[in-house]
């Protein structure tokens, strides 16, 4: 005759439940059905996992235990691209890592565009959501700080530029040419024994380049920070819809007269400006024309003046270690100089970055500044490339307002500066573009009447030409 099944212990006629609270510990609670008893385990698959019951004739011990999947934990690291929109200043830079260094954050990569009076910052680092969140609180109390926004979770064009100089003799070049046609890439020099190559794309594109570029021998590695503008959504809810709409009537159906009347007079309530900001916001402006969102050229001083002062693009290559930003930048800060573009990305050897900075300066000062470089524990080498023949190349997004008529004009004057679509709405296109300063210039200033909507750049990489052919800068050095 089989035994009686014992009697569920009074202490647990509500059987025990398991579930973690997010921080690792796990507790019990009474899972109220004390309908079952009996000896043995019985598994049963409900709406909240699988849950394991288990009673013991012995012990008269009963409970439940459940696999149900928990939530992200808000401690999980994960990689963030944070936007920062501020005022331009002498010293902003440094004061924006400083915040990331107090923090104990390493920035991987970081991107500063100079606008007329204003500065474009695209920063990615790794941490958990409830560190970011403090950091982003810090940022936002900084003065001149504008908008801060961590773009992550959101759909997004990413892209980031990368210069890489090969030791290739003549043997392997048709090798390499095969993978640069594979990933659509470019060469932008070319020496008897070496090559350089310009790529472009997101992430994980410019990894596998490298990946697959790293067998010929890497010289050296010269990347921009990741940029990135989010998608457009399509339809009214869009953030630039009533932007286009008033630039292009024809978007919809009915414009309020007052809202045209306040769009032309570069008005906009407060909820409008709301909406209409999205990665970078922009300024009411005159007529739609978008000659204050960004000049690319404003502030570089191309030619010598009477006292010397020019623009001077230096190459740093540093230890990859928490607050060595802040640490570099501050040199800049204390002589007075503002950075006029900032790219920080991984160099050619692990655990080596390099830093990118395009500052004003005579040669003299330029000099007595790179001595002061030189005294920072963590910087291995600088090199002034302002003399000297360079490729430089650099990276930009923007977004502008169209219509079916005039979509098809901006893609024209796409093609002729071989700018690249990357995302297409019904009232917008973002198009990428890559090249010297003067090319970014040229094209924003003929698409400004059709309305910029916002923009995103990476500042100016640079690796010395190994050919030695650039008539720009070779022509000032004698015969």
């Amino acid at each position: 005759m089989a035994a009686a099944a014992s009697p569920i212990h009074p202490q647990f006629q509500a059987p025990l439940k398991a579930f973690s609270r997010g921080d690792g510990e796990v507790r019990f609670v009474r899972y109220l059905d004390s309908s079952w008893a009996g000896g043995g385990l019985k598994l049963r698959r409900g709406g909240g996992g699988l849950e394991v019951r288990a009673s013991s004739s012995e012990s008269g011990v009963a409970g439940v235990v459940s696999d149900a999947p928990t939530s992200r934990t808000p401690n999980s690291v994960k990689r963030h691209t944070v936007s920062v929109f501020v005022g331009d200043e002498s010293g902003m830079i440094n004061r924006i890592a400083g915040v990331f260094a107090r923090r104990g954050y390493n920035i991987e990569s970081l991107a500063v565009g100079l606008n007329k009076d204003k500065a474009l910052f695209t920063i990615v680092v790794s941490g958990t959501d409830r560190v970011l969140q403090q950091v982003v609180a810090q940022l936002n109390k900084l003065v001149n700080v504008l908008k801060v926004e961590d773009l992550s979770k959101e759909p997004q064009v990413e892209r980031e530029l990368m210069l890489i100089k090969l030791n290739v003799g003549p043997d392997k070049r048709q090798e390499v040419m095969f993978l640069v046609n594979t990933f659509r890439a470019k060469i932008v020099d070319i020496s008897e024994h070496s090559v350089t190559i310009e790529v472009t794309g997101d992430p994980g594109k410019i990894a596998a380049v490298q990946r697959n570029l790293n067998k010929f021998g890497i010289q050296e590695i010269a990347r921009t920070g990741k940029i990135a503008l989010r998608r457009e959504k399509m339809g009214e809810s869009a953030p630039f819809w009533r932007f286009s709409a008033a630039s292009y009537p024809d978007l919809e159906e009915v414009v309020a007269p007052d809202a045209l009347l306040r769009a032309t007079n570069g008005s906009f309530s407060d909820s409008d400006q709301s909406s209409r900001g999205d990665v970078y916001p922009v300024e009411p402006y005159e007529g739609f024309l978008a000659n204050r969102v960004l000049d690319a050229h404003w502030g570089v001083l191309d030619d010598d003046d009477s006292s010397g002062l020019r623009s001077h693009t230096l190459s740093i290559l540093v230890n990859d270690t928490p607050g060595v930003l802040n640490i570099v930048t501050g040199v800049f800060s204390r002589r007075g100089y503002n950075i006029q573009s900032l790219a920080v990305g991984p160099a050619e050897k692990e655990g080596i970055s390099r830093i990118t900075t395009v500052v004003p300066g005579t040669d003299e000062s330029i000099g007595k500044l790179v001595q002061q470089l030189y005294k920072l524990i963590d910087v291995h080498a600088v090199q002034d490339m302002t003399r000297l023949p360079f490729a430089e190349r650099e990276l930009m997004l923007i977004k502008v307002a169209v219509n079916s008529t005039a979509r098809r004009d901006v893609l024209d004057i796409a093609d002729i500066f071989r700018a690249k679509a990357v995302d297409v709405s019904d009232h917008t296109v973002t198009l990428q573009l890559t090249g010297d300063l003067d090319k970014m210039v040229a094209l924003q200033r003929l698409l400004e009447p059709y309305g910029i909507c916002e923009v995103a750049r990476t500042g100016r990489v640079a690796l010395i030409r190994e050919s030695g052919v650039d008539t720009k800068y070779l022509r000032e050095q004698s015969p």
